[in-house]
């Protein structure tokens, strides 16, 4: 159980823990033509009211006598993040390790319980943390669409399927680096690193921690990064492309990576962005995680990253020798 007493962090911003590349993926996402559309169209017809409903009559909602523990930790949460919202959480019948996030203006969260039978109070709190992430970065209305497009049948409208598959792409996209803020918001909820790695080695498999070792879970995540051979990189790409988590050892590689940066330890010495500064600017969010993934092709050491890269410094070599001879003959 975790001793550690909890730093809190008044009036703190999302975007001062969010990875780049979820900014920028739901920045792109908010620019595909008809997605608004789309969703009021969902939202319509479904009403969040109704979804909602759903889980009133199907699971159990959370309360002071209704799972006490998880209660508490979201009063914890909302303490830590000093947060202005509270949403509901619910427990539904589930043998799959999940937890989800839904709504638009009042966004619940909704625990699968096999969860609640298998993980250790510590293990708890950082799944519920996550999805709490994911109520704090404004995530929930678009993670309602993905859920709703992959239970709402669109056979029935003309055409619809074939419209869907650009936005399903997109969403699907930005909804696996949606996941890497998340986790960066349980570990910030927690602030002890290993619950969180624990939850992760879990989710691959393994269920029963004394049959696994955390050092090698991540020995094994660094030689899945370390396969970087041209067909190799072809085959993480194809392997997660319709996926709606990245890879457990993929989540374990970046907690660990921004758990050691000095972004993570300034948060918790109290420096970072608030709430009551913020200003939306999603050109310097798509400006941002351009950037990210500009220097992630570019330091990349597998063979797809350097031919991309080698392909990119070509096309701007030739395009500099064109434009330099144009000027040669003009200025003649």
């Amino acid at each position: 159980m975790l001793m550690k007493r909890v730093k809190k962090l008044y009036e703190i911003d999302p975007r001062s823990w969010e990875h780049p590349a979820d900014r920028a993926a739901l920045a792109a996402l908010r620019q595909v033509k008809g997605l608004d559309e789309l969703i009021k169209t969902f939202l319509s017809v479904t009403t969040e009211r109704g979804m909602q409903l759903m889980h009133y009559a199907s699971s159990v909602k959370v309360g002071p006598t209704q799972y006490p523990k998880i209660n508490t930790i979201i009063d914890d949460l909302v303490e830590t993040f000093d947060w202005p919202y509270r949403p509901r959480v619910f427990v539904t019948q589930s043998p799959f390790f999940n937890a989800h996030t839904f709504g638009a203006k009042e966004p619940w969260i909704v625990l699968n319980s096999s969860i609640l039978r298998t993980f250790d109070e510590d293990e708890l709190r950082v799944v519920v943390a996550h999805e709490f992430g994911h109520v704090m970065s404004g995530h929930a209305m678009y993670k309602t669409l993905i859920w709703l497009l992959a239970n709402v049948s669109l056979s029935l409208i003309p055409g619809a399927q074939l419209a869907a598959l650009p936005i399903i792409a997109a969403l699907s996209e930005w909804d696996r680096k949606s996941e890497l803020s998340a986790d960066r918001a349980a570990l910030l909820a927690t602030q002890v690193e290993e619950p969180s790695y624990r939850v992760l080695m879990r989710m691959a498999g393994g269920e029963d921690l004394s049959q696994v070792n955390l050092n090698d879970f991540f020995a094994q995540a660094r030689e899945f990064e370390d396969r970087k051979d041209l067909v190799d990189t072809f085959h993480k790409i194809l392997n997660q492309l319709w996926l709606s988590h990245p890879h457990p050892v993929t989540r374990l590689s970046e907690l660990k990576t921004w758990a050691a940066s000095g972004l993570y330890a300034t948060i918790l010495d109290g420096m970072y962005l608030k709430r009551e500064h913020r200003t939306d600017d999603p050109a310097a969010e798509m400006k941002e995680g351009f950037d990210y993934y500009k220097r992630t092709v570019e330091e990349g050491e597998d063979p797809l990253s350097r031919l991309f890269t080698n392909l990119g410094k070509g096309i701007e070599h030739a395009a500099g020798e064109l434009g330099g001879a144009l000027k040669d003959i003009f200025n003649q």
